[in-house]
């Protein structure tokens, strides 16, 4: 709806003012994702439970997480294209009621696709609505300077989640089953809609203030309409470009080895090899600490760095060590496995920074609806690894062809990534 009181006078100068209000709207941001991501930490702890209960085959429960990673991915770039109609914090918080009413479905389910209708298609939807291009939205709009810290600090938030809640979910499945756990993911969404409500603002200019580094004040621009065609008319235009492809493939395969791979699948993997589920669990969450550590490092590599050779490391990295895992699993955490665990978590969202910078350097002004679109190659990369990991397990009885696959395939996107050209690419949009 089209606002028709004035917006507030800019404030020229603020000498009194230590902390800018950016960053209370970036700590909010970061509140938010953290209590948004308990329905991140929960689907590799249900498929024992669910496969337990129900005798559904692991392929079959890792279908319905498939669509939740996808639809997480393309709901993505249309979220970026609401936020700019109707603004961040409305879009933010029906999502998040989205999420905690799919998940809160899930208690009575009895059939598969009742979990692809409420854990599939709807916390799909809502989560994507709270995907990366919130935290690309945010850092957009409210800094000029200091944007791959912010957006490394941001996508941390996200770890910091799974650190909080991971555990938590794990030994109430663990002690109590799988249906309290779902009951809290719900709870959590709906804990943080009165707080994005109250403290969450869209715009600089709505509180009279200059984007933080900012040397002249922003207007804020009138509502975007036509957000579906606009985010199709961008992608229509990105897809002509090698560098969108070339970043949208490697962004994929990051997704591939992290949420389709480990997050999904490394509890139960772990668990065939007799470690118990609360200790695998706990492993993620270490995971977590040293992702924020890692993310936010990023960040700041990323304002000093070339993106392109930050990439092509972390990828690298992250390919040599999952050709060891395999050989780390075992029924107890032994210190190759710890060792494992830190490097992992310090390269395991360092990919973003780097990434949403070089779509910001490349496509302008559209660049958030663009990592939009390369978020949602990310999530279509989780959801192939969930479902195929998944279903080799079925069939191969172990998931070593899994990492040994995944591993190859980090080696492609450092390669990728190293083709990328600096010469920005400008998107049209009709």
């Amino acid at each position: 709806m089209t606002q028709t009181r004035p917006a507030p006078a800019p404030v020229q100068d603020a000498p009194r003012r230590r902390v800018h209000r950016a960053w209370f709207v970036a700590a909010v941001t970061f509140v938010t994702i953290i209590g948004a991501a308990a329905f991140r930490s929960l689907p590799g702890l249900l498929i024992e439970p669910l496969h337990a209960d129900f005798g559904w085959s692991r392929g079959t429960i890792g279908a319905a997480v498939s669509v939740n990673l996808a639809l997480y991915g393309l709901t993505a770039p249309f979220a970026a294209a609401l936020m700019d109609r109707f603004g961040i914090r409305r879009v933010v918080a029906v999502a998040l009621t989205v999420i905690a009413l799919g998940s809160g479905l899930t208690v009575w389910m009895t059939k598969p696709w009742q979990l692809m209708l409420g854990w599939g298609l709807l916390v799909g939807l809502g989560s994507g609505s709270m995907a990366l291009a919130f935290a690309a939205t945010v850092t957009g709009r409210w800094f000029t300077e200091r944007r791959g810290l912010v957006s490394g600090i941001l996508t941390a938030a996200s770890a910091s989640g799974q650190l909080i809640f991971l555990p938590l979910l794990a030994w109430i499945v663990d002690n109590h089953g799988w249906h309290p756990a779902v009951v809290t993911v719900a709870l959590a969404a709906l804990v943080v809609v009165p707080f994005v409500w109250l403290f969450l603002r869209d715009h600089p200019a709505d509180v009279g203030l200059k984007p933080y580094g900012a040397a002249e004040f922003v207007p804020k621009p009138p509502p975007v309409t036509g957000a579906a065609r606009r985010t199709l008319t961008v992608l229509a235009s990105a897809v002509r470009t090698g560098q969108f492809w070339l970043l949208a493939g490697s962004f994929a395969i990051c997704g591939a080895s992290t949420n389709g791979l480990i997050q999904t699948h490394f509890v139960p993997a772990a668990h065939d090899h007799g470690m118990p589920a609360p200790a695998a669990a706990s492993l993620l969450a270490v995971i977590g600490v040293f992702d924020v550590l890692g993310t936010i490092a990023s960040g700041w590599f990323t304002d000093r760095f070339d993106s392109r050779r930050l990439l092509a490391v972390y990828y690298a990295l992250r390919g040599v060590s999952l050709l060891f895992l395999p050989m780390l699993l075992g029924p107890a955490v032994q210190v190759p496995m710890v060792f494992f665990i830190v490097f992992y978590g310090l390269d395991w969202v360092a990919t973003v920074p780097p990434t949403l910078a070089l779509c910001r350097e490349r496509f302008g002004d559209d660049s958030a609806i663009v990592f939009g679109w390369v978020l949602a190659a990310h999530q279509i990369g989780a959801a192939l690894v969930a479902w195929l990991g998944g279903f080799a397990r079925d069939v191969f009885g172990s998931y070593d062809m899994v990492w040994y696959a995944s591993g190859s395939l980090c080696a492609a996107a450092a390669l990728m990534s190293l083709v990328i050209r600096r010469r920005p690419t400008v998107v049209a949009v009709a």
